[in-house]
């Protein structure tokens, strides 16, 4: 699988969100991932569906996915309005899923690709019954909540971890999405041991240079 990047629309400047999006998708971002949290099951408070639905139009015409990251507490009552609003994968996480096979059934159900998430501190096995029925995993290398934190190394082997578990149910067309301190310094670590879609946001959207440098340079870290 090729490597793509998926810049987090987190750290973006909420006051020309739009503007930053496409500027993103004019520098090669292959999705944009949407951090949806709700102050219960991560101590921050983001987005709702009217965010997607706005940004949907935008990915449409560029022709790339909207990828919907659900840190929610019940994400089952928030499925269905976040599948309308357009969002093209909805991942939830192990943790907030006590009926996880039948949360993702319901995400299929909608035609929309599905995806489960995980904790850091949360083990791989927690996913083996599941790996069947899902497009992607998400590996959270931060404890979620918030953006610009630093990478955890144990997300490294963790990833490795994963990919041997795919590879050994022939599963490798599910793909393998890092989300936490991801930058050009360790870009390469992570999909090394893995990782075929890379989410930035604080790499992506800062001042320190244009959105289009910075996924230039991440862009350019993973193809050495």
């Amino acid at each position: 699988m090729s490597i793509k990047i998926a810049p987090s629309i987190l750290s973006a400047d909420f006051t020309c969100l739009g503007e930053q999006a496409k500027e993103a998708i004019r520098a090669g971002a292959d999705l944009l991932h949407v951090d949806v949290m709700d102050g219960h099951f991560v101590p921050n408070l983001t987005f709702g569906p009217l965010v997607v639905a706005a940004l949907k139009p935008i990915c449409s015409d560029a022709k790339i996915p909207l990828d919907v990251h659900l840190m929610v507490e019940k994400p089952e009552a928030l499925i269905s309005s976040f599948a309308s609003a357009g969002s093209d994968t909805i991942i939830v996480h192990v943790e907030t899923c006590p009926h996880l096979h039948r949360t993702l059934q319901q995400i299929r159900e909608l035609g929309v690709k599905a995806g489960v998430t995980l904790n850091p501190s949360t083990p791989l096995v927690s996913l083996e019954e599941i790996l069947g029925v899902v497009d992607q995993v998400l590996v959270m290398s931060v404890n979620p909540g918030f953006g610009g934190q630093k990478y955890l190394p144990a997300s490294t082997e963790k990833i490795h971890r994963l990919s041997q578990m795919l590879k050994q149910r022939h599963l490798d067309h599910v793909e393998i999405e890092v989300d936490g301190g991801i930058y050009p310094g360790n870009a390469r670590e992570v999909v090394t041991a893995g990782a075929t879609i890379l989410v930035a946001g604080s790499t992506v959207f800062n001042a320190q240079a244009s959105i289009a440098e910075n996924i230039s340079a991440l862009r350019r870290a993973v193809e050495l």
